[in-house]
């Protein structure tokens, strides 16, 4: 199974709607792209290919000036983003004490890899590069919630606290 059938677009008629008043709000405007882009992704919580073909054909340009724009900037993020956002450091300090064991157990847990989305939304994983709390490696992250000094036994206990609360 992919990614892209486990994350089928599900746009509303009211998010394209919004879009579409977006676009006209900025169309004639120089630069229009990017906060274009920004908006579309604060109706849509990410940026699918299917809200980047609308804004392309919206704006007049081609889709492969969005998809360059959308991938140049990291603000910008092309798969849906769960609930509960997971983040994993895997800077140095967080790496060498097991940091890396840490992220594949909670792909495991949730079946998915880093930088996918579970099929019913409650959860997506990141890894990043360093959360400044070295002193706590190795750190992961739900949401705003730090966990540090991590082991891989603490990761079913973590998640299943979030999947018995359900959505937010």
């Amino acid at each position: 199974m992919t990614e892209s059938s486990l994350n089928a677009f599900k746009g509303t008629i009211a998010q394209e709607r919004k879009l579409k008043d977006v676009i006209a709000k900025h169309k004639d405007m120089p630069g229009a792209l990017l906060p274009v882009l920004q908006e579309a992704q604060g109706i849509y919580g990410y940026l699918p290919i299917e809200v980047q073909q609308m804004v392309a054909d919206g704006l007049e340009i081609s889709l492969s000036e969005v998809y360059g724009v959308a991938t140049f900037y990291s603000q910008f993020s092309l798969t849906p983003k769960g609930e509960h956002r997971i983040s994993v450091c895997l800077g140095t300090a967080c790496y060498v004490k097991g940091a890396d064991k840490i992220l594949a157990a909670i792909e495991e847990k949730l079946g998915i890899k880093s930088g996918e989305c579970t099929p019913d939304g409650l959860f997506s994983i990141d890894s990043c590069r360093c959360v400044g709390a070295c002193g706590l490696a190795p750190v992961m992250m739900v949401d705003d919630e730090v966990y540090g000094k991590m082991t891989v036994d603490q990761v079913d206990k973590i998640l299943d606290k979030y999947i018995k609360r359900g959505g937010k």
